[in-house]
């Protein structure tokens, strides 16, 4: 066999048997809630992790996974972490019924909480490596998963969301949309918002999942006043205070300000950034300590 033709066939191989996001039909839980389950398994497996990655509005795990500015697949590849993309049925994820700011309340948070459950069975995950993000309504999922299912949860790294029960429906409707939430007049103490929070699981008083809070600072679709209401639930559910104890500016890039309030919350304010923050997969891997 001549050796162009060879590497024609290797070639060949190799792209045929590439890791590609695969559905997967029945992840199993009781939710009445159904969203689709998509994996990512990396041809080489090095880890025991597992990074949940939650697509915004008028999105799909498909189309989250192709997006070039998303790029926890090329970590997946990089690293060998399992991920694990959910997909809604809906235009945006549900942050707003009953059910899904419950926990076992049945909602899309459930679904997704089932979704982790299977994984760390099929995919021999360590439960204390399990990780979650996502864009603008996936952020605002990753914070109502971080105070519905702490227990499933070691860390969160979210980009452009709003407080966990900030978009609650009056109506009781699934995937409402909330314009005072958006607007950014939906503003309340750290107890308050920290309250919230704890309603969503009563009783739980075990540890939680530690936060990266992103916002830009000219985001036009979810109000930058998100980011500090964000800030205030989360400080006050780890018992800190709302002032950072290091601040560093230019971080991770120009423009962008870390702030850290202890070890469990750190905050990355885009100057300039609209919606959404571009995902910076160095600094949320670190975060997770991938």
């Amino acid at each position: 066999m001549r050796s162009s033709t060879l590497a024609a066939v290797l070639a060949f191989g190799s792209t045929a048997f590439a890791a590609q996001l695969t559905q997967v039909s029945n992840y199993g839980g009781s939710a009445k809630a159904k969203p689709g389950m998509w994996v990512y398994k990396p041809d080489t497996v090095k880890s025991d992790a597992l990074v949940v990655a939650i697509h915004s509005c008028q999105s799909s795990a498909q189309k989250y996974f192709a997006n070039s500015k998303i790029p926890w697949h090329q970590g997946s590849d990089r690293k060998g972490y399992v991920t694990v993309w959910p997909s809604s049925t809906t235009e945006c994820w549900d942050v707003s019924s009953k059910a899904s700011l419950t926990h076992d309340g049945g909602g899309d948070s459930n679904a997704i909480a089932n979704m982790i459950k299977y994984a760390i069975t099929q995919y021999k995950i360590d439960p204390a490596k399990v990780f979650v993000t996502g864009g603008s309504s996936g952020a605002m999922m990753s914070n109502v998963l971080a105070a519905t299912y702490p227990e499933l949860i070691s860390a969160v790294s979210l980009y452009s969301g709003v407080p966990a029960g900030c978009f609650v429906s009056s109506s009781g409707a699934s995937a409402a949309w909330n314009n005072s939430c958006s607007g950014g007049q939906s503003t309340a103490t750290a107890q308050k918002w920290g309250d919230v929070a704890r309603a969503m699981y009563p009783g739980y008083n075990e540890t939680r999942p530690r936060m990266q809070i992103w916002h830009g600072s000219v985001d036009g679709t979810l109000s930058p006043n998100n980011y500090q209401e964000t800030i205030k639930q989360w400080t006050n559910v780890f018992g800190v205070s709302t002032t950072p104890t290091s601040s560093k500016p230019d971080t991770p890039e120009k423009n962008y300000r870390m702030d850290d309030f202890g070890p469990n919350i750190e905050g990355i304010w885009a100057v300039g950034v609209g919606h959404s923050v571009p995902s910076h997969l160095d600094a949320s891997e670190a975060w997770f300590g991938l």
